[in-house]
């Protein structure tokens, strides 16, 4: 089986897994000592990433208007992206539409993930010079205006148990170094409305979006971060959005090329 396909099945195996994975909210389930996000990170996603466009190239590298195949939208959002006008989001100011949290990730290009603090993971990306911040805080603790990006609530899953943070107490006192693996799991709201694709498939201010990173070692022993995305939007999809993206690890900053949002 091809390299990229062995992603792609591993992908949705693991999204299966999570999905099933009970939520634990136990708050007294043998605390560890001090301890932070960062620190505790069974898996390490910093460094330079470039996007493999093994799929839907003619959807992600420069889609077309009206071609909307295979998407799970309502007839608004038809009517919208047969509608699309990208001069206009350019003379309104709005180039980035399709640059928010659910459109960056399909972009092609590179991102840089960096921590920002010992709780705060920060991803850059060159491709309309966005940066998402993913907080590993419960969402009413940052909430601020809707935004492109939103707010991102980031958690690690061990083992399929979440890894809940309390201050400076790790709930329910998982060790991760026992085995260095898991998963990212992050949630996404306080959307701006945007684009699903660049051609004006419209997603709303009601969206929600479910994303699961994990790592893979290539043939080579090569690093592919691999992206499971879930958007929900009850003002245009009749069902969830879902896409899997990957990432080759790079060895530095060669190619970084951080570009403006672009409306067509």
């Amino acid at each position: 089986m091809p390299a990229r396909f062995q992603i792609r099945a591993f992908a949705g195996i693991a999204l299966a897994a999570l999905l099933g994975a009970p939520v634990l909210r136990g708050q007294n389930q043998g605390a560890a000592g001090p301890t932070s996000p960062q620190a505790d990170a069974p898996i390490d996603l910093t460094g330079y990433w470039v996007s493999q466009i093994v799929d839907e190239w003619r959807f992600r590298v420069k889609p077309e208007k009206g071609d909307i195949a295979y998407l799970p939208i309502n007839a608004e959002a038809r009517r919208i992206a047969n509608a699309w006008d990208p001069d206009k989001d350019a003379s309104e100011g709005n180039a980035c539409k399709a640059y928010g949290a659910v459109g960056v990730m399909q972009r092609p290009g590179r991102l840089h993930i960096t921590w920002q603090d010992n709780a705060t993971l920060k991803i850059d990306a060159d491709a309309g010079t966005q940066t998402r911040l993913l907080r590993f805080t419960p969402a009413t603790a940052h909430k601020d205006e809707a935004s492109l990006q939103g707010d991102s609530a980031a958690q690690w899953v061990v083992n399929g148990r979440p890894m809940l943070f309390t201050g400076d107490t790790l709930v329910p006192g998982l060790n991760p170094h026992s085995g260095r693996s898991g998963t990212l799991r992050v949630t996404t709201g306080n959307l701006l409305p945007g684009y699903l694709r660049k051609n004006g498939v419209p997603y709303s201010d009601r969206a929600v979006v479910n994303e699961y990173f994990n790592l893979l070692a290539g043939q080579n022993g090569e690093a592919y971060l691999v992206v499971t995305v879930t958007v929900e939007d009850s003002a245009y999809l009749v069902q969830p959005f879902f896409r899997t993206y990957t990432f080759k690890k790079q060895p530095d900053a060669s190619g970084w090329d951080p570009t403006p949002c672009l409306p067509r």
